[in-house]
């Protein structure tokens, strides 16, 4: 059933090979159990389908009487786990396992306990004991205490036609029947019936509407007896068993009370604001910073009225030593501090409470057991949850050592002699070492590993990375810094170390670094006979040449006469040979692109009539023959030529064509230093300059491509060729060039740029274009490089007006919904470049952007100002933070509750943001997220299964809507068009049959009718897949409008007004006007060739996109 869900994980092994000729395996140790997270409790493991097991078992744990009483039980009653196992012996496992399940909660330090042992003891039998529970009903009831009313104080009467049966008397009597509670228990469980079953549709439910529960309850009108004080009849809940799904699966967890004190709660309190609060070391007392204390109350009065009341009222350790008990919400092994008020969103929806825990408020816990989970646990399990503390500290200790070493592979040097332009060793037994070393040590200590190691070593002793190539081993960057770890110099697992003096290998200098990299080339000439004579047959020998070697030392190498030199990074076939200019030999093996493995052909000139281009078939013997590159002369030099083709192939470098082409078109020479290659693109746009020292296949450039020579170097190896702007769109044209280091900060970069636009002030930022080329995430850490932010050239950076938030807080810009205000001319926020919009902007709408009809205006937003908040509030404190606005203040708001929030997208509102309680992150707001507010005449609940619709219904005989009403809609019993209908039916007073409803589409200005539809069945399936206005053609949400047409005074099928019209017409006209300036655009694009100055950048390029489409039928 659970397959391998128990079954412990094998180590596993990866194989390492040793410089020694030996294969070792690595074993890798199991990761032991993650400590207790900040709350400093301990959750429990999911087995598989046991979440409801966890709950109760966490909720039983969290019942200090319980527990004590549990741990109350010794050997005498319960017998020994030891003893389990023998015939005669009487062992209790069930508690005896519990017993344990409990300590380790309380005491073993790891995030998760098990419930392997415990469930095993239970053998999964379905014996069950009797509990105190009272089982109420959730449907058509508002709440508990309601619940209760009904079973317990309501009498059922039986007269009439229905009489009761006495049977003492035997005959048929008038009688009143009622049930009350005889004894109070000091646990009473709460059990919901949230689980129904449908009988008209044949199916079962689960009964998610509202059904409220208090935190104190006095159970007094529903007792048989009355005359004990009343706070015997108190009861205060302490845990909330809470089911989340449907009828047919779900998953439970539970919010639990800490009544012993057990749990760190404040801790995150003081975690999101650490720079205003100092915890000690033992977390018994809280102060405030230096120089923070008058900041910090202005700060949280002025901001964040609701954090600093419950900075004054709610965090414990802050007021007093006897703070209420806190809540915490326990989710098999996660365990997160919650508020009291977080209950009430438990009240309804997918996911709300299924059984409840109430304790008598008499219940009073011994001092000595506040905050002290050690109170009362016994002996034996005191001392055996100790060991198990000691050895988990053991083993997470050996983890994270095993974890973070390494192995290394030491080359000495002194084993080692330089032949052929490598090392090579001289006995493998000597030669290399592995050694096992932890990358969070320095270098010194490396080093003086290697000393121990290598106890023969005399001098001074040298570090160097190293790397095996085809042509031996060569040495790369000598490791400096003794101080630094092996993470902070980057050295890799498996890294080859050259131990050596640094100098020399055997007397002879050893050349280090990239530049001088050995390369392995197959060297093809014709062989020489016995007398000295060339032969006609083809020899091919390997040999190495340093990579920054010249070309032309291949004939030293070969002790040939200067004759021909042919190129191949393939193999040896008639096509793919290049043929290298005399005037190129000069040039290195790098620069003409030659990798290990290359093909070199070498003809001796004085050998004519042995030629290899007449035995071996039609080489490319010029660079007459191969394909070419146009450029184009930009500089604003005069020049005869304006357009000129240099003959390339794909391994021909930028540097070549830049002084060729500089040559063709007679420029001066002054250009060879001071001039660069840009790609020029089908539009005609340039590009980011070229390196000189890569080849045209590095540069991913095709053959007979464009290139302009433009004045200006071109950027080197560690600079970065940027474009940037101004505003978050861009205009063709104005974007500007810099050139600047890869390991500049964000910071000075942004100093740069606004010196070259002559921009004042700091309140400015950066972003980066997203794919689509518009203003993407910001540039959030200023000290980062652009390396660091994966900046590369050719990208396009924005300057944005405005300071960032700091990390954690959003910027948030706020706007004023108002659906029955008038129109005004549009004004973006977000548009603005040269500071922020006044207070009180309008965004108002157009006659093309116009509501669905006349005798409704367009709703518009006023812009209220922006502030700061972190992504950890609520959005309620977000609407109390608002209201602190100077621009809120002309309105009259009772509270936050008074106010609906949408976010804000195409300058209208898109997203309803409806949980007040709900934390900002989990919105997924972004950091460029708008919200409007829109004032409303009464509070507002809405569930999580509520749609807010606008409607609108036609005025008879005109083309034209009355104003828009809210209507709430339950889509519980689905997302159908006839539940809609009947909806909309109920709210206007009119039969179902005689309304027709429409959805609009402002920004198509179309209405489409919703009706029921069928969908086409398969042949596979037969079952027909049921309607859905949430998806296509309708995609029905918050904020949409629906129309209604009463069909008892009109019936055609027409829901446009003359707007809609009017709406179409001009859509039509923009379309035809955007085709003519595209039309203008190309015909001026398509000159860039023969004239001198090019349009800038386009505003969205084009990019290839791939659509894999099934087969359907």
């Amino acid at each position: 059933m659970f397959g391998d869900l128990f079954e412990e994980e094998c180590s596993r092994v990866s194989y390492n090979q040793h410089g020694k000729g030996k294969t070792r395996l690595k074993t890798k140790a199991l990761e032991p159990p993650a400590p207790r997270e900040f709350t400093k409790l301990s959750g429990i493991g999911n087995q598989g389908g046991t979440c409801y097991l966890n709950s109760l078992l966490q909720t039983l744990h969290f019942t200090p009487e319980f527990r004590e009483a549990l741990f109350s039980l010794g050997p005498e009653e319960l017998g020994s786990l030891e003893d389990k196992d023998k015939p005669d012996a009487k062992v209790r496992i069930i508690p005896l396992q519990l017993q344990r399940l409990f300590a380790q909660l309380l005491l073993l330090d790891q995030e998760a306990a098990s419930t392997a042992d415990l469930t095993d003891s239970f053998g999964w039998s379905s014996d069950e004991e009797d509990f105190l529970d009272l089982t109420v009903a959730v449907k058509n009831v508002s709440g508990l205490e309601e619940a209760l009313w009904n079973t317990y104080v309501e009498e059922e009467v039986f007269d009439c036609d229905n009489l009761y049966h006495c049977g003492t008397c035997d005959r048929l009597v008038k009688a009143a029947k009622s049930a009350k509670l005889r004894n109070l228990p000091p646990f009473l469980t709460v059990s919901l019936l949230r689980f129904n079953f449908d009988f008209v549709k044949c199916e079962r439910y689960k009964e998610t509407s509202c059904y409220t529960f208090p935190l104190r309850i006095n159970l007094k009108p529903f007792c048989e007896q009355s005359e004990l004080d009343d706070l015997e009849y108190m009861y205060d809940l302490f845990s909330v068993i809470i089911h989340k799904g449907g009828c047919y699966g779900g998953h439970y967890h539970v919010y639990i009370k800490d009544v012993d004190h057990l749990g760190n709660w404040q801790f995150q309190f003081l975690q999101l604001h650490s720079q205003l609060f100092l915890l000690s070391s033992d977390g018994s007392t809280v102060s405030l910073l230096k120089n923070c204390v008058l900041q910090a109350e202005f700060s949280f009065q002025r901001n964040d009225p609701q954090v600093f009341k419950t900075l004054t009222s709610e965090s414990p350790g802050l007021n007093d030593r006897t703070s209420c008990p806190h809540w915490f919400d326990i989710n098999d092994s996660k365990v997160q501090p919650i508020k009291e008020k977080d209950i009430e969103q438990q009240f309804q929806g997918r996911e709300s409470a299924y059984m409840l825990f109430y304790r008598k408020s008499q219940l009073q816990r011994p001092p000595e057991a506040r905050a002290n989970p050690r109170y009362r646990v016994p002996c034996h399990l005191l001392n055996e949850m100790d060991a198990a503390n000691i050895e988990l500290q053991r083993k997470r200790a050996e983890y994270d050592s095993t974890n973070n070493e390494f192995e290394l592979r030491l080359h000495v040097g002194p084993h080692y002699h330089f032949l052929n332009g490598a090392l090579h060793p001289v006995s493998q037994t000597e030669s290399v070492w592995d050694l096992s070393f932890d990358k969070r040590k320095t270098l010194g200590d490396l080093r003086q590993s290697v000393f121990q190691l290598l106890d023969f070593w005399e001098g001074d002793m040298v570090l160097s990375t190293a790397k095996c190539l085809p042509a031996g081993l060569h040495v790369y960057q000598t490791l400096d810094g003794d101080d630094l770890t092996l993470c902070e110099i980057e050295i890799a697992d498996e890294e080859d170390i050259f131990v050596w003096n640094g100098v020399e290998v055997g007397g002879i200098q050893i050349p280090t670094g990239s530049d001088c990299e050995p390369l392995l080339l197959n060297v093809l000439h014709l062989a020489t006979s016995s007398e000295g004579e060339k032969c006609q047959q083809l020899t091919e020998s390997p040999q190495v040449f340093p990579s920054n070697a010249e070309v032309g030392s291949v004939f030293t190498a070969l002790a040939i006469p200067v004759g021909a030199i042919f190129l191949s990074s393939t193999e040896c076939t008639n096509e793919g040979w290049t043929a290298i200019p005399q005037e190129d030999w000069r040039k290195t093996f790098r620069e003409q692109g030659l990798t290990n493995g290359s093909f070199v052909l070498i003809q001796d000139s004085s050998n004519s009539n042995n030629s290899l281009l007449t035995k071996q078939g039609e080489w490319i013997t010029t660079v007459n023959e191969t394909n070419w590159i146009q450029v184009k002369n930009l500089c604003q030099s005069e020049s005869e030529e304006e357009l000129v083709k240099i003959p390339a192939t794909a391994n021909t470098v930028v540097f070549d064509i830049r002084i060729k082409a500089i040559k063709e078109l007679k420029l001066m020479k002054e250009l060879a230093e001071n001039s660069c290659l840009r790609p020029i693109d089908r539009d005609g746009k340039l590009l980011c300059p070229v390196p000189d020292h890569c080849t045209l296949k590095e540069t991913e450039l095709r053959i007979e491509s464009s290139l302009g020579l433009c004045p200006g170097k071109a950027p080197t190896s560690s600079q970065l060729f940027l474009f940037f702007a101004v505003g978050s769109h861009i205009q063709p044209g104005t974007e500007m060039e810099i050139i600047v280091e890869e390991t500049i900060t964000v910071r000075d970069c942004l100093k740069i740029m606004l010196e070259k636009l002559g921009l004042p002030g700091d309140s400015w930022h950066l972003r980066k274009t997203d794919w689509c080329y518009e203003a993407g995430e910001p540039l959030h850490e200023e000290d980062a490089t652009l390396k660091e932010l994966m900046i590369y050239s050719g990208d396009t950076l924005l300057l944005i007006e405005g300071k960032l938030p700091p990390p954690g807080f959003l910027k948030v810009p706020i706007w004023w919904y108002q659906p029955h205000g008038c129109a005004g001319p549009w004004r973006s926020h977000q548009d603005q470049t040269n500071g922020p919009p006044p207070q009180g902007g309008v965004w108002g709408a157009s006659a093309t952007q116009g509501a669905p009809g006349d005798t409704y205006a367009e709703a518009s937003l006023s812009y209220l100002g922006d502030i700061e908040i972190s992504d950890d509030a609520t959005l309620a404190e977000l609407k109390s933070q608002a209201m602190t606005l100077p621009s809120v203040s002309e309105f009259f708001i009772p509270s936050p509750a008074f106010l609906r929030a949408w976010t804000v997208e195409s300058k209208r509102p898109s997203r309803l943001l409806r949980i007040n309680q709900q934390q900002l992150r989990e919105y997924k707001l972004g950091r460029r997220t708008e919200i409007c507010l829109e004032p409303l005449q009464k509070e507002e609940n809405l569930g999580p299964q509520d749609v807010l619709l606008r409607i609108q219904r036609r005025l008879p005989g005109e083309r034209a809507y009355g104003p828009p009403v809210d209507l709430v809609w339950d889509t519980a019993l689905g997302w159908t068009a006839s539940t809609l209908q009947r909806r909309v039916a109920d709210c206007c007073s009119l039969p179902v049959e005689k309304i027709e409803i429409a959805k609009y589409f402002p920004e198509k200005f179309e209405w489409l009718p919703v009706s029921s539809w069928s969908q086409q069945t398969t042949k596979r399936k037969k079952k027909k897949k049921q309607e859905n206005l949430q998806g296509a053609p309708y995609y029905l949400k918050d904020g949409d409008t629906i129309g209604i047409k009463n069909l008892l005074v009109e019936d055609d099928g027409d829901f446009s007004t003359d707007r809609d019209d009017a709406g179409k017409e001009k859509q039509k006209q923009l379309a035809l006007g955007g085709r003519k300036s595209q039309e203008v655009l190309r015909g001026q694009s398509s000159s860039v060739v023969s004239g001198a100055e090019l349009p800038g950048r386009p505003q969205r390029p084009e990019a290839s996109l791939s659509i894999h489409v099934g087969s359907f039928r």
